[in-house]
């Protein structure tokens, strides 16, 4: 079964002013996204997920991968990636999609990327709110970049369509002064180099 796609978005967010100050270096967050055909629709309870996972995750990841790279190029710090998966699917299925490294790698290796892609997913009708956290591409403790992306698709998904998307940044979230976890580490005397403070 090929790969169908309904339509493909570009979402870009400039931020000048943050909190009544100026932001000194202008942010940019990037979401594209692809409002696809679910693989798995209409077929009841389908036990093995992988063979669609193979032939879309590929897909989907590098055609969105292209789409955010057409706008920051090698400029990009954060990363992240979400799906909705319309009312006549699974969980199951939003997941199946992004939590693949079919998917995922054809963005963490194009933007060489040495952190995990956060991610978020749910089910829901058209409109249902698209939130795409990201983090740093790098560095899972630099708290600048933990940030997240909000925006809706008013026609999509219908109950037969998910939409997957993948999210970046050029900067942090906008005049940031939270500090970073290895600050907090060291302040309560844990180690630094484990930044889950585990």
């Amino acid at each position: 079964m090929a790969t169908e796609i309904r339509r493909t978005l570009l979402h870009v967010q400039n931020t000048f002013e943050e909190g009544g100050k100026r932001v000194e270096t202008p942010t940019k967050l990037v979401a594209a996204m692809a409002i696809m055909k679910n693989p798995w629709f209409g077929r009841g309870y389908v036990e093995n997920l992988r063979p669609e996972i193979r032939e879309s995750g590929p897909v989907v990841g590098k055609l969105l991968t292209d789409m955010i790279l057409d706008v920051t190029g090698d400029a990009l710090e954060g990363y992240g990636k979400a799906s909705v998966v319309g009312m006549g699917g699974e969980l199951e299925h939003a997941q199946a999609l992004t939590h693949t490294l079919w998917f995922g790698n054809q963005y963490r290796e194009a933007v060489d990327a040495k952190t995990y892609l956060v991610f978020a997913n749910t089910r829901g009708a058209a409109g249902t709110a698209l939130i795409i956290p990201l983090m740093d591409k790098h560095d899972g403790g630099r708290r600048s970049h933990y940030q997240t992306i909000h925006t809706t698709v008013p026609d999509a998904p219908a109950e037969d369509e998910i939409i997957v998307a993948l999210g970046a940044s050029i900067g942090g979230h906008p005049n940031h002064r939270i500090g970073d976890r290895y600050e907090d580490l060291k302040e309560m005397g844990h180690d630094v180099d484990n930044p889950a403070g585990v």
